[in-house]
């Protein structure tokens, strides 16, 4: 048994100095020292040995165990190093060559055109106001004198979140908000996310942006509103751009019209894009009616104002000829490489 013992550690040796991997080396140490192992074997034949020869034999297979572990470690230092600097020499970096350039993203063109309508109107005088996009109900409909039960509230399609607060639809409610904490005279553009039950497609979508204006002073006339739509169109689309006003009907607003540009395809003509009429609505406009300057605290005698709306995407859509709403929210980089 001693002899066996001792041809174990010559055997293990052997095979270890042969072992070229790390999975090699595992196959050795389970082969030799597991459970079922060379050593456990010979170690089962204890039993049959004398009282005297049992202790002797036992701390040899001790000594023949440390003896083996210590040769496996060694092996294993040694293939793990081999094998970091194979890994090193094949891995091998050139810290000298170009990096991959990643691809640069673009600015959205919402952004890109509501950017260049908020420097119009700002250099005009106006500046821009902001409000929440969770509003009240009478903030959204009954300050700009739409009541409850008013047809108007039925084109909106709102989203309610309780009877009295709601995702608002328009940024009206920002225009109250505006009169009710500053006194005349106010020039203001009103951008933002709006929002209405619609099914999406090509073009509807349940959440959309708004431009709209606020302008309140003394001896406000619809003379100065076509004057600062028609500069804004200009600047816009270019000083050859031609619009006009139509009559129209907003619950806030008395007068109330709709301002239409000349098709800059056909010239007026008639073609597919403005579907044969010539013209292209662009917003909603007119003169803010005496009860929303009422419900503000602002006496209709002494005040008048107009206010207008657009709506972004449409501007956006006939600046870059786009016929999809969709492609503004998917953010596909392709989509935008076309537009710039």
């Amino acid at each position: 048994m001693k002899q066996q013992l001792e041809q174990i550690v010559v055997t293990a040796a052997d095979l270890l100095q042969n072992a070229a991997t790390a999975a090699e080396i595992d196959e050795i140490r389970v082969k030799i020292l597991g459970k079922k192992g060379e050593l456990t074997n010979i170690l089962k034949q204890v039993g049959t040995l004398s009282p005297e020869e049992r202790p002797l034999v036992g701390q040899l297979a001790n000594e023949v165990r440390s003896k083996i572990e210590n040769i496996l470690a060694e092996r294993s230092a040694i293939i793990k190093k081999e094998e970091i600097a194979a890994r090193l020499a094949s891995e091998k970096i050139d810290v000298t060559m170009p990096g991959k350039a990643g691809e640069i993203g673009y600015k959205h063109p919402l952004t890109t055109v509501l950017d260049e309508i908020k420097e119009i109107f700002l250099g005009m005088g106006f500046s821009v106001a902001s409000g929440p996009e969770v509003e009240f109900d009478y903030y959204n409909f009954e300050a700009l004198n739409i009541p409850p039960n008013h047809p108007a509230r039925d084109t909106q399609d709102t989203f309610y979140i309780t009877d009295n607060i709601l995702l608002r639809t328009q940024t009206s409610p920002v225009q109250v908000r505006t009169m009710e904490q500053q006194k005349p005279p106010i020039r203001i553009i009103a951008p933002g996310r709006v929002y209405r039950s619609d099914a999406v497609d090509a073009t509807h979508s349940p959440l959309f942006h708004q431009i709209e204006g606020l302008v309140v002073d003394k001896g406000i006339t619809m003379g100065d509103l076509k004057g600062t739509l028609e500069t804004f169109a200009k600047r816009l689309y270019g000083a050859d751009a031609v619009v006009r006003f139509r009559p129209h009907h907003f619950p806030f607003t008395e007068p109330s019209a709709e301002m239409d540009i000349m098709c800059f395809s056909c010239g007026g003509e008639g073609c597919r894009l403005c579907k044969g009429e010539g013209w292209i609505e662009i917003l909603g406009c007119g003169m803010v009616h005496p009860k929303v300057l009422e419900n503000c605290n602002i006496d209709p005698e002494q005040y008048s104002g107009f206010a207008f709306g657009l709506g972004l995407e449409r501007v956006v859509m006939r600046r870059y000829k786009i016929d999809d709403l969709r492609l503004f929210f998917e953010n596909d980089l392709k989509f935008f490489k076309n537009i710039y």
